[in-house]
């Protein structure tokens, strides 16, 4: 109860500290599109945009995506007969790591009050979640999905992040990594994924744990996540795996 008092409180003054500014959603769309020159850089991972543009741009982008994104408001989801099973395409900047899901522990830590492993038994005791949603891949294809698994708001329970934790940072088997604000990782549809479509996750989409959410483009929807990380500051130099070369941090949709 004290951890959803705390969450309540910070996501209150996420939306309250915007209140005396509240518009319309095309009245965001319209200031978004002024900011959208930061987003039509950043997926070219330019140095020009990491050196010159980014520093003016992204505070502007990071500011309107969170008005839209109201961290406590669900997103709608589709019906089951919407899944599109062969429309999500594989990603990846390396192999595919073969990780034993026997073995396997989920590594919670950082800025908590109670750091822990979790092996795939343990997550799988926590309420399984399903939602149909579409992935988005800033390349410019979608795939609607249904994805199921432990809300990262269930986790962050057990854990109970401290008073001051603002990011958490994703590290992946194969060595990719991420780093989200708060709000958007404890997003009520922000989940640690172990299924697809109905069925056990496969490996070359993330098994045994990726993330999955309808507010995140696809390149912070980290697969293979081995290390959950509560923090209160990023890493100017390793904040996002395609982050790091110019891409949009915050990259909410």
């Amino acid at each position: 109860m004290q951890f959803d008092k705390y969450l309540s409180q910070y996501l209150n003054r996420l939306t309250d500290s915007h209140s005396s500014r509240q518009m319309s959603r095309r009245q965001l769309l319209k200031f978004a599109g002024i900011s959208g020159a930061g987003l039509a850089l950043g997926s070219c991972g330019t140095s020009l945009y990491a050196d010159k543009v980014r520093p003016i741009f992204e505070p502007l982008n990071q500011s309107i995506e969170e008005l839209i994104l109201q961290a406590k408001t669900p997103v709608p989801e589709f019906p089951i007969s919407a899944i599109e099973p062969n429309a999500l395409l594989i990603n990846s900047i390396d192999t595919n790591p073969i990780i034993n899901p026997n073995t396997f522990r989920l590594v919670v830590d950082g800025a908590v009050d109670n750091p822990m492993q979790l092996s795939m038994s343990d997550v799988q005791s926590l309420p399984l979640i399903s939602m149909v949603i579409r992935h988005v891949c800033v390349e410019g294809w979608a795939a609607i999905v249904q994805w199921g698994g432990v809300r990262l708001y269930d986790i962050a329970k057990l854990v109970r992040p401290k008073a001051g934790a603002k990011y958490i940072y994703f590290e992946s088997a194969d060595n990719y990594y991420e780093s989200w604000d708060i709000a958007s990782a404890l997003h009520p549809q922000t989940l640690l994924a172990y299924q697809k479509n109905g069925q056990s996750l496969p490996i070359e989409n993330g098994a045994p744990l990726r993330l999955a959410s309808p507010i995140k483009l696809g390149y912070k929807q980290s697969k293979w996540v081995i290390r959950v990380t509560f923090t209160n500051e990023l890493m100017q130099d390793r904040r996002g795996y395609w982050v790091d070369d110019g891409y949009e941090w915050f990259a909410g949709l």
